[in-house]
């Protein structure tokens, strides 16, 4: 279980920070194509995985796959809204020191994005862990196991077997996220 949240969040939030950037650059295209990557959000975990089954079969990919598809869109809405919101004034500081293009992401607009970005990254890894307990429905194993041998067999001890590990994995995740991030972002721009 997690092993395919850490995995899948990962691999989500890289494919969302590039999009992000390159959205940024194209701010009329992601007026349209944020609410159709906003569509994968809106399919149930079960059908998708359920899809991906039929073609890539019983295997830790397919939920990976998935995951990394439902982990994509919280990290890419936050990381497009903190680098289109960087104060101009910083950005035309940049430009007038001689900053390229590339140097002004890397050194002003993706560092005052952090926040943003992070959280994001929280949003995504609290509800990843939850989607993970999908994984069972294809025998991939996790907390979803358990849950799914509960609900089967009427027994509620295995649900809570299943269900309080990935509430306090949950949890635990977004405490780390948010300590992580108290630790990246520069004194000056924590929130208190």
């Amino acid at each position: 279980h997690f092993y395919f949240v850490i995995v899948s969040v990962t691999i989500g939030s890289v494919i969302a920070v590039v999009l992000a950037i390159a959205l940024s650059r194209f701010k009329k295209a992601a007026k349209y194509l944020m609410p159709i990557l906003g569509i994968f959000q809106t399919i149930p975990g079960i059908v998708f995985i359920g899809v991906l089954f039929i073609y890539i079969g019983m295997r830790p990919e397919t939920v990976i796959i998935a995951l990394s598809v439902y982990a994509i869109l919280p990290v890419l809405k936050n990381a497009y809204t903190g680098i289109v919101t960087v104060d101009p004034a910083l950005i035309e500081a940049g430009r007038g020191i001689g900053m390229s293009p590339w140097i002004l992401l890397w050194r002003v607009e993706l560092p005052m994005a952090l926040n943003s970005i992070i959280t994001g990254i929280r949003m995504s890894t609290i509800y990843t862990v939850s989607w993970a307990v999908l994984a069972a429905m294809i025998g991939q194993g996790g907390l979803g196991e358990f849950i799914y041998i509960g609900i089967n067999s009427n027994m509620k001890q295995f649900i809570v077997m299943g269900s309080i590990p990935a509430a306090l994995m949950a949890i635990g995740l977004g405490y780390l996220i948010d300590k992580v991030q108290v630790k990246l972002t520069p004194r000056g721009l924590r929130r208190n």
